[in-house]
């Protein structure tokens, strides 16, 4: 659970910095305006793409997690329906 809280934060603290950033460059091109639903689309492009360099290390820490648990889950189904089938 650990790992993805950690993820989820850095993943929304990235849009937050590139939706800062992105009004910031709308606002200085277009004398102090911009556009809010585009700001929000461009940093939500902006942080999706940078997660996916930037936060690799935590989202493979999410995945193995993720995946031993489907292991254990996955085995204790096993042990279960074999003991059902010796009964």
């Amino acid at each position: 659970m650990k790992e993805f809280v950690v993820y989820t934060v850095m993943r929304l603290a990235l849009f937050m910095a590139s939706f800062g950033v992105v009004v910031g460059l709308m606002a200085l091109a277009f004398d102090g305006r911009y556009n809010l639903f585009w700001a929000i689309i461009l940093a939500f492009l902006i942080s999706g793409v940078a997660s996916f360099f930037i936060l690799d290390r935590q989202r493979e820490a999410f995945a193995r997690r993720v995946e031993a648990r489907a292991s254990r889950a996955s085995a204790a189904f096993e042990e279960r329906k074999a003991r059902e089938d010796r009964d």
